[in-house]
């Protein structure tokens, strides 16, 4: 079949994509910016890449006529806290436009439970999102999911932050609402064996796990799978607000994302059927399987994606391509050289940086900047790196996005997402000569810029001086 997917480089966008290739599907895939598809060159080879951006006004052209099936992942909760369920609707609206003129059957559609009467702003908009799609000219099959629980999901991450780091929580009351968690895996399976299944055309069915949990329980069960201690104390006066913030400085989530979160917390998100896995015949793993399954993968280096990744992860939500050339006037620049023996090694080492490695000298101020940045609403350094030895570009890097990452030609630019008073960034090129190229560039936004680049200069010279000799010195 000739599929289209949207939301390619989404959490599940990344994850269904390898499947669809391995059943034999020819695969579009739908994304804003071509150049930061994070996938293999593997991969890349054997997809047709479309950019598509379905909040502007459809250029009808753009879609081939021949399409079999697609399978609508757009999602905006985390790109917003107050209109993000607009941007919804209109994307829905103008994906109904684009399929107009293809020969598409059927549309298959994540979405949320939504079986409770009070729904938050975010399920109600995946509610109404789905509403629109049925309105299209194809048969539309809905999946209504839960918590997805993965190795790079927001929930899996969320709860990994929470329970690792505070073995003492102080915890809103919305920690006792139930929810119906389901693994990944499932997920997929799901998404999968829905498509082309007739049985399946315009209906809408719930997906879930076997296991109905409160958050604490989640919380628990998942100090249990990890043999850590913890401790739950729950207090009711802990606004949404203040709950908010508490996500987003212990974890590693947004604090739009945080916010929309909460907001959904406080509804039970519980399946209303097994309608469908019944007639699958599929029997969802229950929560502590998908845990395990979840950090198999994280110690055996195969996360395939995360939500980090997502630009919405970030600080810029849009058009970070347009940064992609340094620019040369108007700017401050801390440039460094240095002669290597191994070109190999060194390109090795440097597309290892950051994450757990860290950046291989003055860790700890890396880690004080880090604090600071998340304590003015910036990003921080706990979204790390998803994978330990491989950078796509698009990628979250601490509080770096990934512009190039260039293997073959020794090069990689990162432009920074941390708050700061203009835009920076840091290259690392080889030449000919086996010459390190270390740039730092930032160009000042007024005379907060100004000023700031000159306090830093003392901590530059210390942090970028003793990195290059680091990653220079191998032999």
């Amino acid at each position: 079949m000739r599929i289209l997917l949207t939301g390619t480089n989404g959490y599940i966008g990344m994850r269904i994509l390898p499947l669809l290739l391995d059943l034999g599907h020819d695969v579009l895939c739908c994304v804003r910016d071509k150049k930061r598809l994070s996938i293999d060159q593997e991969i890349k080879e054997k997809i047709t890449v479309i950019e598509i951006d379905f909040l502007k006004e459809p250029d009808l052209s753009i879609l081939p006529i021949n399409i079999d099936a697609a399978y609508y992942l757009i999602h905006s909760m985390s790109s917003s806290t107050t209109d993000f369920d607009k941007k919804e609707q209109i994307s829905a609206l103008n994906f109904i436009k684009h399929l107009e003129k293809t020969t598409v059957q059927q549309v298959i559609y994540l979405s949320g439970i939504v079986n409770e009467k009070n729904l938050s702003k975010h399920l109600w908009s995946r509610k109404n999102v789905e509403e629109i799609l049925y309105k299209g000219k194809y048969n539309l099959t809905v999946l209504r999911s839960g918590i997805i629980v993965g190795s790079g999901s927001s929930s899996f991450e969320i709860i990994r932050d929470l329970c690792e780091k505070l073995p003492i929580m102080i915890t809103p009351k919305w920690v006792n609402t139930k929810t119906q968690p389901i693994a990944i895996r499932d997920v997929l399976i799901f998404m999968t064996r829905v498509l082309g299944n007739k049985k399946c055309y315009n209906q809408s069915f719930d997906i879930s796990g076997p296991d109905i949990l409160s958050y604490k329980e989640m919380l628990y069960l998942y100090a249990k799978v990890r043999e850590i201690k913890l401790f739950i104390f729950t207090i009711p006066v802990m606004t949404p607000k203040l709950s908010s913030y508490w996500l987003y400085f212990v974890t590693s989530t947004s604090y739009k994302l945080a916010l929309n979160l909460v907001d959904s917390m406080k509804i039970p998100v519980i399946a209303n059927n097994k309608h469908l896995q019944e007639m699958l015949d599929i029997t969802p793993m229950n929560y502590v399987k998908a845990l395990e399954l979840a950090f198999i993968k994280i110690e055996q280096n195969q996360v395939v994606s995360s939500w980090k990744d997502s630009m919405v992860s970030g600080r810029f939500d849009n058009n970070i391509q347009k940064h992609i050339s340094v620019p040369k006037r108007g700017c401050f620049k801390d440039y460094k050289k240095a002669k290597i023996k191994n070109t190999e090694k060194t390109v090795e080492k440097i597309w290892t940086i950051g994450g757990e490695n860290g950046w291989y000298y003055g860790n700890w101020v890396w880690k004080i900047r880090g604090y600071i940045d998340k304590f003015f609403g910036g990003v921080g350094l706990r979204r790390g790196r998803t994978n330990p030895d491989k950078i796509f570009s698009g990628d979250a890097l601490d509080f770096w996005r990934v512009l190039i990452a260039d293997k073959k030609n020794k090069r990689l630019l990162l432009f920074a997402e941390m708050k700061i008073p203009g835009e920076a960034w840091l290259e690392f090129n080889i030449d000919n000569n086996n010459i390190l190229h270390q740039t730092a560039t930032f160009r000042p936004k007024g005379i907060w810029g100004r000023l700031y680049w000159y306090s830093m200069i003392p901590f530059h010279f210390f942090i970028f001086s003793g990195m290059i000799k680091k990653i220079a010195a191998i032999n």
